[in-house]
């Protein structure tokens, strides 16, 4: 007889069941390895060490990521079919998960960090939702579970009810592998199956070679079991040659093929190469091909009717040829945004406050990858709110387009500040890149600077300059105090 304790229930269907049955529902233990629980939660899409400590990043900012990451999970969980009472509800219950995502975008970004740079929300989405899609794919229903027990293996408590008996259909109980379909766990086995001379498939050694190791070609596996079975001579080889070959540092083709494994199924000669030249002659700089690929693997997997209905966006928006081919060097991830979905929509709100679509556009095309309600409305209420009138807010984005891609919580943070220093509301008008310095590495040290030697220098004189133009402003300014 097959007890509970062997079922696999997710907490949606247990409410379910509870409601339903008069049987007890008894405790059940999702009995998979530790090692595999945590091998996902180490290792996903970028390199990534562990090694990066959170006492190095100021509580402030840790609290306006852990708040980013926070809504980063609940988009992703409404997702996969979980209503907003249950996304807030799993939100609620995974804290430690929370502080793991955190702790993960510090080491991701480990030197970003350490100069005092900090994330944007895209940039921030960027880094998580890979990790979380990985997820997804290795514990598929019970990632909630997953996410609610972190660190450790989930468990579904128990639920004591008595109504009417109803018959519940009992299945044996899964692998260990708990999710993991047969044709993965196939896949899977091949990446480190032994051949008869005791070695690894030369696929494997070829890409543990390049720096890839072992437990992220099973990552990447797990997404997309096909790549297990690409040959080396076939398929791996030759498309990692044709990226060496484009300019591609070596140590970078781990993180491209993580990124978009599915590129060395892809024929050289009948897909990739045509794309490519397509792409040039819509505008992508034939000499920066190392660098787009890099940022965005992806582009050379589209279809060439997304590819044009992108580029002709642009056009219509009033983008030259030469604009259009630095957005697409720059951000060639613009040609994964929806045109009628994202891009449409976010330039009909920009056009509504008076923005210059265009300008916007070209100097920060990110922006367009935004959610309307949840980043960009938001970001517009909260200066409203400040008191700035829909003009300043235009000319604000107008001259500082990655102002919408700081989180609102920073954006609080940052305005909270502003109000000690005593600059006038309109310096923001005129320097609405004060949003994008770090807190605690640039503003609050050079203002403390500034204010220990009793000048007041323009705000975007404190934030910009270099270090030593920043001490030359200071000294011309107490200058001119002692010459009057």
């Amino acid at each position: 007889m097959i007890s509970f304790m062997q079922l696999r229930i997710p907490n949606a269907k247990l409410a379910f069941l509870s409601r339903t049955s008069r049987v007890p529902l008894y405790r059940i233990v999702l009995s998979f390895p530790q090692k595999v629980f945590f091998c996902a939660a180490k290792y996903s899409e970028s390199e990534v060490d562990g090694s990066f400590s959170l006492r190095l990043v100021p509580p402030t900012l840790v609290a306006a990521e852990k708040e980013e990451a926070k809504a980063v999970l609940t988009l992703f969980l409404k997702k996969q079919g979980l209503s907003n009472a249950l996304a807030a509800r799993a939100i609620n219950r995974s804290e430690s998960f929370i502080d793991h995502l955190v702790s993960r975008l510090h080491s991701v970004h480990k030197s970003r960090y350490l100069v005092g740079r900090e994330l944007t929300t895209l940039e921030i989405r960027d880094a998580l939702i890979p990790y979380l899609e990985a997820l997804h794919e290795e514990y598929g229903s019970i990632l909630v579970d997953v996410v609610e027990s972190f660190p450790y293996p989930p468990v579904v408590e128990k639920i004591e009810e008595t109504v009417e008996k109803v018959p519940i259909p009992v299945t044996p109980a899964s692998p260990p592998s708990a999710v993991l379909d047969s044709k993965k766990l196939k896949a899977l086995a091949r990446v480190t199956d032994i051949g008869p001379t005791g070695k690894l498939p030369p696929h494997i050694l070829y890409l543990v070679e390049l720096g890839m190791d072992i437990e992220r070609i099973r990552v990447i596996t797990r997404k997309f079991p096909a790549f297990a079975y690409y040959s080396l001579e076939g398929k791996i080889k030759p498309v990692v040659e044709f990226l060496l070959d484009l300019g591609v540092p070596r140590s970078q083709i781990p993180t491209i093929l993580s990124k978009r494994p599915q590129l060395c199924g892809i024929s050289l000669s009948d897909n990739l190469i045509p794309t490519m030249t397509f792409l040039e002659e819509l505008g992508v700089d034939k000499e920066q091909w190392a660098k787009v690929i890099y940022r965005f693997p992806a582009l050379l997997t589209y279809s060439r009717p997304k590819l044009r209905a992108t580029v002709d966006f642009l056009y219509e928006m009033g983008l030259s040829a030469e604009c259009v081919s630095k957005v697409l060097t720059r951000c060639p991830n613009i040609i994964s945004y929806s045109v009628e979905d994202k891009l449409r929509p976010a330039t009909e709100y920009f056009r509504s406050m008076g923005v210059d679509v265009g300008v916007l556009l070209y100097r920060c095309p990110q922006t367009f990858g935004l959610s309307i309600e949840a980043n960009i409305k938001p970001a517009t209420e909260f200066f409203k709110d400040k008191g700035f009138s829909m003009t300043e807010i235009a000319t604000m984005v107008s001259r500082y387009g990655a102002l919408y891609t700081f989180s609102l919580a920073k954006l609080v943070l940052k305005w909270e500040f502003f109000l000690t220093m005593g600059y006038p509301r309109a310096e923001l008008v005129k320097f609405p890149q004060y949003f994008g310095y770090s807190l605690e590495e640039r503003i609050k040290p050079r203002f403390a600077i500034m204010t220990d030697k009793g000048v007041k220098l323009l705000l975007n004189q404190m934030l910009s300059l270099s270090e030593d133009g920043f001490n030359k402003a200071l000294k011309r300014k107490l200058q001119k105090l002692i010459d009057n």
